[in-house]
């Protein structure tokens, strides 16, 4: 049994969103899909954000650094919120992406050391810890 891996607790790789389309839209994409330009209609919607993306990436970059944002994947352990509180400092969370508190992070640890948590995309974090900083996330 050395080759089988416990799933429970993987984080998913993406976010899943909902849009809404007019029907002559839709049945632009279909026919697109139908003459294989795309494999699905998601692989097509991805393809369109991200040339969008790409487009205003200059602006992207920009607003992240005068932000002061992080753009990627941010983890947070008891180590790095341990070190935070240790120094006397707070910790101002400030991400572009996913922002990630480790599960073993305690609610009281992160009122502790997290003053305000702001993130455009997703974070993930235990329901209490959720529910502790509740005031603080923006």
């Amino acid at each position: 049994m050395s080759n089988v891996v416990n799933l429970r607790g993987k984080q998913p790789d993406n976010e899943k969103i909902t849009i809404n389309l007019g029907f002559v839209d839709l049945g632009r994409i279909d026919l697109l899909v139908q003459e294989g330009f795309y494999s699905n209609r998601s692989d097509l919607i991805r393809t369109a954000i991200r040339k969008q993306l790409d487009a205003h990436e200059p602006d992207v970059s920009s607003t992240i650094d005068r932000h002061t944002m992080e753009l990627g994947l941010r983890d947070y352990s008891v180590a790095d919120l341990e070190a935070v509180r240790d120094a006397g400092e707070m910790l101002h969370v400030k991400v572009v992406g996913l922002a990630r508190i480790a599960h073993d992070v305690t609610p009281e640890l992160a009122k502790q050391t997290i003053g305000s948590i702001n993130v455009l995309g997703a974070l993930q974090a235990s329901k209490e810890v959720k529910t502790a900083l509740a005031d603080r996330i923006s």
